[in-house]
């Protein structure tokens, strides 16, 4: 049901990484006084298709080919940035690549559930860093979450929050501007899986 797309060799040492500096992070703003909220609105994007969910699935994976997290994790820890950067464009040409897959589908079918959904977890590794200089947090919605369903009526639909709506929350231009880059990211791969693109996508990107 749930398939997170790395390897047993390299499963624990990947998770463990990122354990503890959650935790390290978390031991620094203890102090409820540093707390704020901070409002924004986002848009959740719906593209409806006549086309079956199996084909849309095959679409979507075709263009975010799935990260080997074996690799990858190999090419982080030697060091060397120009291989990880190498290795990221042989494996997205349209920019974007999947870090896991959760299918909930077989559960939700034990409680009689008709419909199917599968979600991903998408990115543009590049464009993450650019944001990421500016400010940390910017990971708390990098990757991007993708949901793939049908409804009812075996219509199939592809979810997404519009990035730019994501991150310009952060109040910073820089930020915003990448947030409109990954909007225009995200059009192209729609058009590439013969899907309508929404307007709020179509505006040029600085």
């Amino acid at each position: 049901m749930y398939r997170q797309l790395k390897t047993p060799e390299t499963a624990g040492t990947w998770d463990i990484g990122c354990r503890l500096e959650a935790s390290s992070v978390h031991a620094m703003r203890a102090d409820p006084d540093t707390t704020h909220t901070v409002a924004h609105t986002v848009n959740r994007l719906v593209i409806d298709t006549e086309t079956s969910f199996d084909e849309v699935l095959e679409r979507y994976e075709s263009l975010v080919p799935t990260v080997d997290f074996a690799k990858l994790t190999r090419l982080v820890f030697n060091g060397d940035l120009s291989r990880v950067k190498r290795y990221t464009d042989e494996l997205a040409p349209h920019s974007f690549v999947n870090f896991s897959m959760f299918d909930p589908t077989p559960q939700m079918q034990l409680f009689g559930h008709r419909t199917r959904a599968v979600t991903y977890m998408m990115s543009d590794n590049l464009i993450v860093e650019k944001m990421f200089r500016h400010h940390p947090g910017v990971m708390l919605y990098a990757p991007l979450r993708t949901e793939i369903y049908e409804d009812e009526a075996e219509l199939t639909h592809l979810s997404i929050d519009q990035p730019s709506t994501r991150f310009a929350s952060f109040g910073d231009p820089r930020i915003a501007a990448m947030g409109l880059e990954l909007d225009a990211k995200l059009a192209e791969t729609l058009k590439l899986m013969s899907m309508s693109v929404p307007a709020e996508l179509q505006r040029d990107a600085p």
